[in-house]
Parts: C-alpha cells; sequence; structure tokens
C-alpha cells in the first residue's frame, strides 16, 4: 500500500507548485441545480498537460533525476496523459522518455507526447501489450520502466486531493476515475492523512470495469477486453496493491455507460464551458446515476482530464 506522510505530501506539494500553480476548486451552481446536490470540481483539466497525471510525473521523474537512476533514460506504457505527464517532467528535469502506446491510440495525445520530445512507439492493440512491450523495451534497451502505479506518482496525484480538500468546504463525498488506480489511492490517503470523513468513490466504465468485478468476487479479475470509449480508464487489469488499497478505503465503486460519461461531457460544457474527456467526465456521469442518493450534499468531482480528441468527440459526443 502507497504509503506517505503528511509532511512527505507536503513536500510533493511545494515540487510540483514550482512546476505549476494549484488548479482551481470550484463550486458550479448549474451543475448542481443538475445534481441536486452541491457540486465543487477540481478542474485538473487545467495543468499544463490537461491532465492530473502531471503531478505524478513531475515528483516521480524528479526522483529520479536527482538519484541519477536512469542514465538512459525511462519507458513507460500509456493511453496519452500519464505519458503526456512523464514526456513533460522528463523534459523538464533532463531525462530521456520513450513511451509505448497500442495502435489507433489517441492521434491528439501521440502528438502531444512527441511535441514534448518523447520517443513514441506503437505496438499492441490494448494498453496490456503496449505495457509487455515498455517492459521488454526496458530489459533490452536498460531503460528504467515506468509503471502506471507507484508511490511516487501516487504521492504525487494526491497533492490535487490536497488542494481540493483544503479550498472546498467539507466534502460527504468526492468521486475520482479509476484507471489504474493512482488518483483514487490519492484521493483516499489524503482523506485519511487529513482526518476526513468523506466518502472517497470509485468510477469506472461498464465495459471497462476489473476493479469492481474484484471487489465483487473477492479477488483479482482480468477482463478479455476494456470495451470502453473514455481512454484514459480502459484498462482490463486491475493493479493488485491498488486493488487493496480500494478495498479498504473507498466507500464504493460506480460504473457508467458510455452514453452517461457522454452526456457528463455535455453537461460540463453546458454548465462549465470546460471541456472533459471521458474520464475526467465520468465521475459527473456517476453523481448523476445517483441523484437521489446524493440529494442535497455537497460533493466533490475530480475533473482529471481534458484532453479529447476532436474527431472522437465529434463521433462519440456531439452524434449522441
Amino acid at each position: 500500500m502507497p504509503s506517505f506522510s503528511l509532511a512527505q505530501l507536503e513536500d510533493a506539494h511545494r515540487l510540483i507548485g514550482a512546476c505549476m500553480g494549484p488548479t482551481p476548486s470550484l463550486p458550479w451552481p448549474l451543475l448542481a441545480a443538475r445534481a441536486g446536490a452541491e457540486v465543487w470540481v477540481k478542474h485538473e483539466n487545467h495543468t499544463p498537460v490537461g491532465a492530473f497525471k502531471l503531478r505524478g510525473g513531475i515528483v516521480y521523474v524528479s526522483g529520479l533525476a536527482r538519484a541519477g537512476g536512469a542514465p538512459r533514460g525511462l519507458i513507460s506504457a500509456t493511453r496519452g496523459n500519464h505519458g503526456q505527464s512523464l514526456a513533460w517532467a522528463g523534459h523538464r528535469f533532463g531525462v530521456p522518455v520513450s513511451i509505448v502506446v497500442p495502435h489507433g491510440n489517441s492521434a491528439e495525445k501521440n502528438a502531444a507526447m512527441r511535441a514534448l520530445g518523447a520517443r513514441l512507439i506503437e505496438h499492441g492493440a490494448d494498453f496490456e501489450a503496449a505495457r509487455a512491450h515498455a517492459a521488454a523495451l526496458a530489459a533490452a534497451e536498460g531503460l528504467v520502466f515506468a509503471p502506471s502505479f507507484a508511490p511516487d506518482l501516487v504521492r504525487g496525484v494526491a497533492t490535487a486531493a490536497l488542494e481540493l480538500f483544503r479550498a472546498a468546504p467539507p466534502l460527504d463525498a468526492l468521486y475520482v476515475p479509476i484507471g489504474l488506480g493512482s488518483g483514487i489511492c490519492g484521493a483516499i490517503a489524503v482523506r485519511d492523512l487529513l482526518g476526513l470523513s468523506t466518502d472517497i468513490v470509485g468510477v469506472q466504465a461498464e465495459g471497462a470495469a476489473p476493479y469492481a468485478r474484484s471487489l465483487e468476487a473477492g479477488r483479482v479479475v482480468t477482463l478479455e477486453r476494456a470495451d470502453t470509449q473514455a481512454d484514459g480508464i480502459a484498462v482490463r487489469a486491475p493493479d493488485p496493491e491498488a486493488l487493496a488499497v480500494i478495498r479498504a478505503g473507498a466507500a464504493r465503486i460506480v460504473t457508467v455507460s458510455d452514453a452517461a460519461i457522454a452526456a457528463a461531457i455535455r453537461a460540463y460544457w453546458t454548465d462549465t464551458h470546460n471541456l472533459a474527456e471521458g474520464a475526467g467526465a465520468a465521475p459527473l456521469a456517476a453523481l448523476l446515476a445517483e441523484r437521489g442518493r446524493m440529494a442535497g450534499k455537497r460533493v466533490g468531482l475530480m475533473l482529471s482530464g481534458g484532453n479529447i480528441d476532436l474527431a472522437l468527440f465529434r463521433a462519440w459526443v456531439a452524434a449522441d
């Protein structure tokens, strides 16, 4: 289980603050009217790479750079935001970065990673295949393999929850999307470090819900495919360490359809004029699905990113 003290979390926040400012934590009256609850949004779509993952990338890569632990560079696999965060931080701290993405990955996220200086490699049909190839290349080329879930990554992304909890009044619940789990594990850790009673609610797509299925089964469940257009949460296999944290600290996991996610993207645009990607809008979709349960309560939503391709937006969101 990722473990860090409040002082270590504050250290990470200061490091990140030297690279980027805090993102907005805002209440939105139109979202409140839509949800029947007071709604506070943490706008991680406003980071320099448009996603919360940058926080983890800064902490992870800066640690490698200080220790001289990646002389030939690092490599990882991604559907986009994790890779952008590593590429951005690698450029900042002088660490060469290679990223493996599956074939058919977001063209705009691929372009962003290349623009940030990453070597981009396309391999495999999904994230799991890309991750296996990245691990093989790490061994063959003497690169450091950067996982998508690791203590420094969790500590970095946890600073988003720290900012939200300190900016907002006490929250009854915080909805967080689950990809491989760094975001929700960070939120659980911060909630506990601050001694709060906020329910942390995980959100997955119905067609890519290995954590929800694993909790139901009482064991790790790997899916045959991740069937969702929300690429940031299109994961087939849970991380066992993250699963243990979620089992111990999350109130529940809500699964939502792609149609509900598309509706939530439209709601964000209509009510806040912010563009959310699928993973970023999934928490709002879950809140709307639980409208009766959360009526009159104060709720936080982690808008984890806004990196949605224009073509996908047109085909999935605008055409729905």
